[in-house]
């Protein structure tokens, strides 16, 4: 059995991976949606074809996917001492989160966007509703549970990179599973810190599932 110092330090670090996964969806979101509407209202087919600003903003979502989250933790070090004062502990953590978050929620938001009916699109269109009409009014409600089951994936995905933090003193149960599990070799807490979040991954999960079928007014 653990002690109560054991207990305490893994229910910070629940508390730490909460806090780093939730805020750091919610900003990178802030970021990410309005990134993926931009992509599909500017595709040659959208409702608004811009061809250059989509190329250019692809191939910069496609080269901030391609590096390697810890890599790029490391690499955004700078970036997040300048904005936090710091590069270790949660708070400091949330920065390459949103930062390597943004570009795989954008292409999210977009693969949803795109499968909504273009029967629906084009009916709008001939009502004369203008683009921002059609997206908020149109697109985003009709891919609505799309929408959701992409943000818990999202959220779930954040949360394995806050868990590869640990290894650059990001805090949050990423940090003590590489501390106690990984570099002492103390088999126990390493397993309870996995248990730990899966559960969250299930949980989150679940509800997201819920989400997608309450606002999915198909059925």
């Amino acid at each position: 059995m653990f002690d109560q110092a054991t207990l305490e330090m893994l229910g910070k670090g629940f508390l730490e991976s909460l806090y780093m996964t939730l805020v750091s969806s919610a900003l990178a979101y802030v970021i990410g949606l309005p990134l993926g509407i931009i992509l599909v209202v500017t595709d040659k087919d959208g409702i608004k074809p811009c061809v250059g600003l989509n190329r250019i903003l692809g191939v910069i979502i496609n080269l901030l996917r391609s590096v390697p989250f810890l890599i790029l933790a490391i690499t955004v070090i700078p970036v997040t001492r300048f904005i936090t004062g710091t590069s270790l502990g949660p708070t400091a953590t949330i920065v390459p989160l949103v930062i390597g978050a943004s570009p795989f929620i954008a292409r999210m938001v977009e693969s949803s966007l795109k499968d909504v009916d273009k029967g629906v699109i084009e009916a709008a269109q001939s009502m004369g509703a203008s683009p921002f009409e059609i997206i908020y009014k149109v697109l985003l409600p009709e891919a609505r549970p799309s929408l959701i089951l992409g943000a818990a994936i999202s959220v779930t995905t954040i949360l394995g990179y806050s868990a590869m933090t640990g290894f650059v003193g990001g805090g949050g149960l990423g940090d003590i599973a590489i501390r106690y599990g990984y570099y002492r070799y103390q088999t126990d807490i390493m397993l309870v810190t996995v248990a730990l979040l899966v559960i969250i991954v299930q949980v989150l999960q679940e509800i997201g599932m819920k989400l997608a079928k309450i606002g999915d007014k198909r059925k």
